[in-house]
């Protein structure tokens, strides 16, 4: 039986392919995994499949500094040598390589968030977007940061912003999201609601509960700094708790969700000890506002645990429950040796956020909420126009210069992606701009 929401779901099988290099954590191939996941499940058939469209550049300059974005759109692994002085200003290195294909990679996975996933939410052509290759939280005006390079979900709150007063960003990666915070630290019109590790050095730093905004912003900025090991009892029991009050209050027309997996119980990179299931919660409990909802991926470095999870929380968003046997898929092996979707939380793993610890920090929460009594009024000036998209015109193409292939089939199914049928809508589909 199809959810009663219409949900679309923005994939590209070229942000699988990129690699940051031999010892980094970040292995984009999970997204191809989750996506293999998702078609072994046949959640497919129950929702809208899209390939998103590449960002351009003066979209990507909504929010980032247009130096900034031709630098990325202009390096590459050859020429970087050339570039040093620049690396540096930038913040590119060790964190954030310059890979083949860096500057593709951010435009497709920017391009599902903005004008694919939001423009849609906007126009009210679905009611939940997914792009689990969005996500990418820390991305700085002007620089890269903690493996991000285009800050996606800013520029999808700014497409957002043009229909809708209010719009409510949550995350629940195991890091602060600091790079969605800054962005909108001196506004009422965007609230940020980030649970994270704190403490002991954990990057990026920041996500002090007594960071909460300035200037028009102030309480705007709502920041649960955790501890090791937290589990899903604790975690999901304050999440509903301050996401009921955070809604009730500020009244919010959208909702942007980023679901980094790296909060996950056993993750490389991570301290939490939460289960897919307890993970889940926080997307269905969010999903229940019946509000437009965009959700993306984030952190995460147990790739087949990625995997597991986002396929839950695609199942979850779709109101379907998954067997816990994974079907066979291309990526079968990496689910060895019980193929299952379960994960084992680590029962060792001491849960270092005491009662009273977590007691203080929903009241400290809920006494910043408070300050603000209700909703801001903010009034709905005139809606801006959408991003300029320029056309391709084929007569002014030069014949010697090959079209690359992604221009060629923009938005043309896959055989080996997605699927015939009465949800097969590729084939009519409009520019998603």
């Amino acid at each position: 039986m199809p959810p009663k929401e219409r949900v679309a779901y923005f994939y590209d099988g070229d942000v699988g392919s990129v690699y940051f290099g031999p010892n980094h954590p970040m292995k984009p191939h999970r997204l191809c995994m989750t996506h293999h996941l998702v078609l072994s499940y046949e959640l497919h058939k129950k929702m809208e499949i899209y390939r998103p469209h590449k960002a351009y550049p003066v979209e990507l300059a909504q929010f980032h500094s247009a130096d900034y974005v031709e630098f990325l759109h202009r390096i590459t692994p050859d020429t970087q040598h050339l570039f040093t002085k620049e690396l540096v200003k930038y913040n590119m290195g060790e964190d954030c390589p310059v890979f083949e294909n860096l500057f593709e990679f951010c435009q497709i996975y920017a391009g599902g968030t903005i004008a694919d996933a939001a423009h849609r939410l906007n126009n009210q052509i679905c009611d939940i977007a997914i792009n689990w290759s969005g996500g990418l939280h820390h991305a700085k005006k002007c620089e890269a940061s903690g493996f991000c390079y285009i800050n996606d979900l800013v520029l999808g709150i700014l497409e957002l912003l043009k229909h809708h007063a209010r719009v409510l960003y949550v995350d629940i990666d195991v890091h602060h999201g600091d790079g969605v915070e800054e962005a909108f630290y001196f506004t009422d019109r965007v609230m940020t609601v980030s649970f994270h590790k704190y403490g002991d050095m954990f990057f990026p730093g920041t996500g002090d509960v007594k960071e909460v905004g300035e200037r028009e912003g102030k309480y705007y900025a709502i920041n649960v700094p955790l501890k090791d090991g937290i589990d899903d009892a604790s975690f999901t029991r304050l999440f509903k708790t301050i996401i009921s009050k955070v809604v009730e209050i500020y009244q919010p027309g959208a909702i942007v969700l980023q679901c980094g997996a790296d909060s996950l119980a056993g993750d490389r990179l991570g301290c939490f000890n939460l289960s897919i299931d307890g993970h889940s919660q926080c997307v269905r409990f969010v999903k229940k506002f019946n509000l437009p909802l965009l959700v993306t991926g984030g952190g995460g470095y147990t790739k087949e645990n990625v995997a597991r999870c986002w396929s839950v929380e695609t199942a979850v968003l779709l109101d379907t429950e998954l067997p816990n046997e994974i079907p066979d898929n291309d990526y079968i092996k990496y689910f060895a040796p019980d193929y299952s979707l379960k994960i084992n939380t680590a029962g060792n793993m001491e849960n270092m956020n005491s009662k009273t610890y977590l007691s203080a920090m929903k009241v400290q929460v809920l006494e910043n909420l408070r300050a603000i009594q209700h909703a801001p009024s903010v009034q709905m000036h005139e809606v801006p126009p959408d991003f300029y998209i320029p056309d391709i015109d084929e007569d002014e193409l030069n014949p010697d210069e090959r079209m690359d292939q992604h221009t060629e089939d923009r938005q043309i199914q896959r055989d080996d992606e997605y699927y015939d049928g009465d949800n097969d809508i590729d084939h009519d589909m409009e520019e998603a701009v």
